[in-house]
């Protein structure tokens, strides 16, 4: 069984991950940090306590919260951290789309990894919530 978004070997069993940083949705997550970084970088100066400072947070809390849903005990518990980053990337989405409406940025590429890592959040999550074994438990 293959969950969108999801790689079939992690959910076919080569080996659950033994850290968050072995998951691929936090590796592409945390992609996205590092682009939302270096874009930023390129705001007008005005910018650095407004949506310079809120697109960063946002684009922080994602990969954060794959981690700290990691080692939560219960499916229940992972899955909600996981929508607390589904609900942290789209307020991301919504700076590139003023980020691009006010001229700062051409919104394209960031778009698309927002798109990657939205996927892959949507397919684990329902990947553990479906899921009837051990398989996805990062540590059970």
């Amino acid at each position: 069984m293959k969950e969108q978004g999801v790689r079939s070997e992690e959910l076919e069993g080569r080996r659950p991950a033994r850290s968050f940083q072995g998951l691929i949705v936090w590796q592409k997550a945390h992609t996205f940090v590092l682009s939302v970084y270096q874009t930023t970088k390129g705001f007008p100066r005005e910018e650095l306590y407004g949506l310079t400072s809120q697109f960063r947070r946002a684009a922080v809390s994602i990969p954060a919260n794959i981690a700290e849903g990691f080692r939560k005990q219960s499916k229940t518990d992972k899955a909600r951290f996981l929508n607390i980053a589904e609900g942290s990337l789209e307020e991301c989405r919504y700076y590139l789309i003023l980020a691009h409406d006010l001229g700062y940025i051409d919104k394209a590429s960031l778009w698309d990894s927002s798109e990657e890592v939205g996927r892959l959040l949507n397919g684990y999550r329902s990947a553990i919530l479906t899921s009837n074994s051990q398989l996805l438990d990062s540590h059970s």
